[in-house]
C-alpha cells in the first residue's frame, strides 16, 4: 500500500498553498499572447491522441501480427529514423515556408497514417506506413517548437516550454486511461481516436493560429529550398551548440530507460506488476502537471547550463537508486527524484536550444535539437538489453548514474563556454514577475 500513500501525500501536500499558486499561475497566463494559448490547446489535443495510442503499440503488434518484441523494436527504430530525417526536412522548410504550413502538413499526415496503420494486415506494409508517419508526420515538431520562440520574448521562453510540458503531461495522464478503455473494445478505435485528434488540431491551427515566422528585412534576399537545407551546415558549425546536444544526448540515453527498460526490470527482478508501473508513470505525469510551471518560473532566472547540470544530478540519484533498492515505496521515491530532474531539464534545454539559434535559422536549430532524442532512441533500449544480458540488470542503473556524472561535468564546462553568450541573450526574470508567483 506504500505507493498509495506516496500518491496521496503528493496530491495533498500544501493543498491550500497550491490552490493559491494555481490562481496566480492562471492570472499570469493571461499575459501570454492568444496565439500561444491556442498553441497550448492544440498541443494538449494532439498529444492526447498520441498518448491514447503510443503505450499500446507493443500490445497491438504482438497480438495482431503474432510476433515478438524484436519486431516491436524494429518499429520504434523506424519511427526514430523517420523522426531524424523528418525533423531535418521540416525544420528547414519551416524556416523557408513558415511554421504554420509545416505543422499542418505533419498533422494531416499523422491522421492519414494512423488510420492506414490500423487497417493493414501485413507487417511489412505496417512498417512502410510507420516510416511515412515518422518522416512526414514529424515535419511539424521543429516548427511548433520554433513557434514558442517566435511568440514569446526570451525571458518567457523557458516558461512557455514549461507550459507546453504541462499540457503534454496532462495528456499523458488522461490518454493511457482512455486508451486502455478503447483497447478493450477494439484496437482500431485507438488509431481512429489518434487520427481524429490530429485532424481536430489541424482545423484549429488552420483557422486560429497565424503564421509566426519572423519577416525578412526589406531588401534581404529569400533563400532557395536547397540553400535552406544546406543551411544545416551552418548549424553544425556552431560547435558549442553541437557539444550541448552531445552532452544532452547522454542525459536522454539515461532518461529513455524510464519508459522502456524500467518496466521490464521492475517486473523481472522485483515482481512489480504492470498495474503498479502504471501508477508510477501516472505519478510522474501528475507531478509535472501540478509543479512544472512553478518550478520553471523559479529556475528561469539562472544560467541554463547550471540548471541542466542540476536536473541531471537529480537523474543521477533517481535512476541510480534503482540499482540498490527493492522496497516498493522506494521505487516511487526514486521516480519523484527523477521527475524533479525532468521538470528542470526539459524546458531549460528547449529554451537554451532556441536561444542558440538566429531568428532566420530557428526551425533548423530546433530540428537538430531533436537529434538528442532521436539518436539515443535508435539504440538506447537495445544497448540496455545487452547490458542486462551480459553484466546483469542492476548494471543498467549503475551505468545510468555514471553517464549522468559525465553529463553533469559536460554541462558545467559548457556553462563557462556559454556564459557570455547567454548573458547577452537571456535577460533575468523581472522582480515584478517574481512577485506575481510568490
Amino acid at each position: 500500500m506504500g505507493y498509495f500513500i506516496v500518491l496521496y501525500e503528493l496530491y495533498t501536500i500544501s493543498f491550500t498553498d497550491d490552490y493559491h499558486m494555481l490562481k496566480k499561475i492562471s492570472f499570469a497566463y493571461k499575459e501570454y499572447p492568444n496565439a500561444f494559448k491556442v498553441l497550448t490547446l492544440t498541443t494538449f489535443i494532439d498529444m492526447l491522441g498520441i498518448y491514447l495510442l503510443y503505450p499500446f503499440y507493443a500490445l497491438y503488434i504482438t497480438e495482431h501480427f503474432d510476433v515478438g518484441m524484436t519486431q516491436v523494436g524494429i518499429l520504434f527504430s523506424i519511427f526514430s529514423a523517420g523522426n531524424i530525417f523528418g525533423g531535418m526536412i521540416g525544420g528547414a522548410l519551416a524556416d523557408k515556408y513558415g511554421r504554420r504550413m509545416m505543422v499542418l502538413i505533419g498533422l494531416v499526415a499523422s491522421g492519414i497514417g494512423n488510420i492506414s496503420m490500423g487497417l493493414v494486415d501485413n507487417l511489412n506494409v505496417f512498417y512502410i506506413i510507420a516510416g511515412f508517419l515518422g518522416l512526414i508526420g514529424n515535419f511539424g515538431r521543429p516548427a511548433r517548437e520554433a513557434m514558442v520562440a517566435d511568440l514569446l520574448p526570451k525571458e518567457k521562453q523557458a516558461e512557455g516550454y514549461g507550459i507546453l510540458r504541462v499540457a503534454s503531461n496532462l495528456s499523458a495522464t488522461i490518454g493511457p486511461l482512455l486508451g486502455g478503455f478503447l483497447a478493450t473494445r477494439a484496437f482500431i478505435l485507438l488509431f481512429i481516436a489518434d487520427a481524429i485528434s490530429s485532424i481536430i488540431t489541424a482545423f484549429i491551427v488552420y483557422f486560429v493560429i497565424p503564421e509566426t515566422k519572423p519577416q525578412k528585412q526589406d531588401g534581404e534576399p529569400e533563400e532557395t529550398v536547397m540553400k535552406t537545407l544546406i543551411g544545416y551546415k551552418e548549424v553544425l558549425k556552431d560547435w558549442v551548440y553541437v557539444l550541448f546536444l552531445i552532452v544532452s544526448a547522454i542525459t536522454v540515453l539515461v532518461y529513455i530507460q524510464m519508459n522502456s527498460t524500467l518496466s521490464v526490470f521492475l517486473r523481472d527482478v522485483h515482481g512489480f506488476s504492470a498495474q503498479n508501473y502504471g501508477y508510477l508513470l501516472s505519478m510522474n505525469a501528475l507531478m509535472v502537471v501540478l509543479f512544472q510551471f512553478w518550478i520553471t518560473k523559479r529556475i528561469s532566472k539562472y544560467a541554463p547550463m547550471k540548471m541542466m547540470a542540476l536536473g541531471t544530478f537529480f537523474y543521477m540519484i533517481g535512476f541510480g537508486l534503482y540499482g540498490f533498492i527493492s522496497a516498493v515505496y522506494l521505487f516511487f521515491i526514486a521516480m519523484v527524484i527523477i521527475t524533479i530532474g525532468e521538470m528542470i531539464v526539459t524546458p531549460v534545454s528547449q529554451a537554451a536550444a532556441a536561444s542558440f539559434a538566429p531568428e532566420d535559422k530557428r526551425g533548423r536549430y530546433m530540428a537538430v535539437f531533436g537529434f538528442q532524442w532521436a539518436i539515443p532512441n535508435l539504440f538506447g533500449v537495445i544497448v540496455a538489453g545487452l547490458v542486462i544480458e551480459h553484466l546483469g540488470p542492476n548494471w543498467v542503473w549503475y551505468l545510468a548514474g555514471i553517464l549522468c556524472m559525465i553529463s553533469m561535468t559536460g554541462f558545467w564546462l559548457l556553462h563557462n563556454a556559454t556564459k557570455r553568450r547567454f548573458s547577452r541573450e537571456i535577460e533575468p526574470i523581472t522582480e515584478e514577475l517574481v512577485i506575481v508567483y510568490d
